[in-house]
């Protein structure tokens, strides 16, 4: 394809570059806000070449190029509309985010604002997850010692990601809520000071009570914590903000971050920590309670809905919820989730094996094996959403794999990871295969006896 004459008519289809607010890109997309989406001629792009579908959500609206070729389309529909391929180097670039926010309701809003956060975090969890998975093999089938030089180190390197996570997390919110970033990871790192009995891994040691000022303080750490280091983060990026208002600026660089630490921490550890806890804790026991009660079938019905909930952007919000489920045990969300994503892929290749439509199976077949990799969007808005009823087989094919995940107690090490790529850090990889099997055959099998009107032309 002729990457700069698809940009070219690109910018004439979306009613010109005057009516591009912003743009960027992800991994599969352009990502576009707007300012009139009813001078987008959206049937007329998705015709164009290489394009695996187009749709209007969280704000934005988006073009599916797929990986690989939506960059090289960047590269020139970038400069044609005023946007840089580096974010840093021009603000209409740079404003992206703010002008998608301000197209969102507010829980769309919220679920970005966590999106945000987390999405940079998941290697280095994801990484734990996969060297987690990697001692769990050498314990059960005796590949080495447990007390062994490279198991020990190995058990460091897998917890080090979980330890270090109100750092990573008080770094990456503090961008997101317009703080410093360092002064964002000094307070994760003041909630998992030495002094502060490291719960990770720990059962029954119990820790020491400070006395400040006649109240007791819980020498306990958050190591391995999410909400109370989120909650402590938006408060302090709200003092710096409010003491840079009132700070003369010959001393702020000063005084600035001097009485922000002070003051967080002491909110940190006599507050907001404690009553993050609590919500944390009360959070996963209501999951918990949920996940033993209800069994398959909150599976059933998670696996089900889950694609419909990635429609309303609402998913992103499940990263903090998941992070903080890997604190008991392991993530029994994240392979409900991926049984919804493959029956995706699923009914995309039921689609691709029968449809007539030319464009159409040159969209499906990569679309399918994408989604088969984790990545849906392809699929859901490529396809099967454009055909209405194979989305819904692939939710009959997500609601039975979600039910058997469940019935099984199949659990993650970590987040982020879904469909093939997740058998790194299943914890119970055999039902995990069988898992998915059921998700990818009940959608092929359901979209196929569902059927689909289309254009053959």
């Amino acid at each position: 394809m002729n990457h700069k004459e698809v940009a070219e008519q690109l910018v004439s289809l979306l009613g010109g570059k005057d009516n591009v607010v912003s743009a960027t890109h992800c991994a599969t997309r352009l990502r576009l806000v707007i300012d009139d989406e009813s001078q987008i001629d959206k049937a007329a792009i998705e015709e164009l070449d290489g394009v695996k579908g187009a749709f209007s959500s969280s704000g934005q609206f988006q073009i599916i190029f797929g990986t690989g070729t939506v960059n090289k389309v960047f590269t020139h529909f970038g400069p044609m509309v005023g946007a840089s391929l580096e974010e840093e180097e021009n603000d209409k670039s740079v404003s992206h985010k703010d002008a998608a926010k301000s197209k969102m309701n507010p829980l769309a809003r919220f679920a970005r604002t966590l999106s945000n956060i987390f999405v940079p975090i998941i290697p280095a969890i994801v990484a734990a997850g996969m060297l987690m998975g990697l001692l769990g093999l050498m314990n059960t089938y005796n590949w080495v010692d447990p007390e062994s030089g490279i198991f020990v180190m190995l058990d460091m390197f897998s917890s080090a990601s979980f330890i270090i996570l109100p750092i990573l997390i008080g770094f990456s919110a503090a961008k997101e809520f317009g703080g410093n970033t360092y002064l964002g990871a000094v307070i994760g790192g003041i909630m998992t000071h030495p002094n502060l009995l490291n719960p990770w891994g720990l059962s029954d040691a119990k820790p020491e009570t400070l006395d400040f000022l006649g109240f007791g303080v819980e020498m306990l750490g958050y190591q391995g914590t999410v909400i109370p280091v989120l909650l402590t983060v938006y408060v302090m990026a709200k003092m710096e903000q409010g003491f840079r208002k009132i700070v003369p600026n010959a001393i702020d660089l000063l005084l600035t971050p001097f009485l922000t630490v002070i003051f967080t921490g002491f909110v940190a550890l006599l507050v907001v920590g404690p009553l993050g806890r609590t919500l944390g804790n009360g959070l996963t026991s209501v999951l918990g309670v949920v996940y033993d009660t209800a069994g398959p079938i909150a599976g059933l019905i998670f696996g089900g809905l889950y694609s419909t909930i990635v429609l309303t952007g609402v998913h992103h919000s499940f990263h903090a919820i998941e992070a903080e489920l890997l604190n008991v045990g392991g993530n029994y969300l994240l392979p409900i989730w991926a049984m919804a994503n493959v029956a995706q892929g699923g009914a995309t290749i039921a689609v691709f094996f029968k449809t007539k439509n030319k464009k159409t199976k040159e969209i499906a077949l990569p679309a399918g094996i994408s989604a088969f990799l984790g990545i849906t969007e392809p699929a859901i808005f490529g396809v099967n959403l454009k055909y209405r009823r194979p989305f819904i087989g692939a939710a009959i094919g997500g609601a039975l794999g979600g039910a058997y995940v469940v019935f099984t107690k199949v659990m993650a090490n970590g987040i982020g990871l879904t469909g093939l790529p997740m058998f790194a850090i299943a914890q119970d990889p055999i039902n995990y295969g069988i898992g998915c099997l059921i998700a990818i055959g009940g959608s092929i099998i359901a979209t196929l006896l569902l059927g689909w009107n289309e254009d053959t032309k």
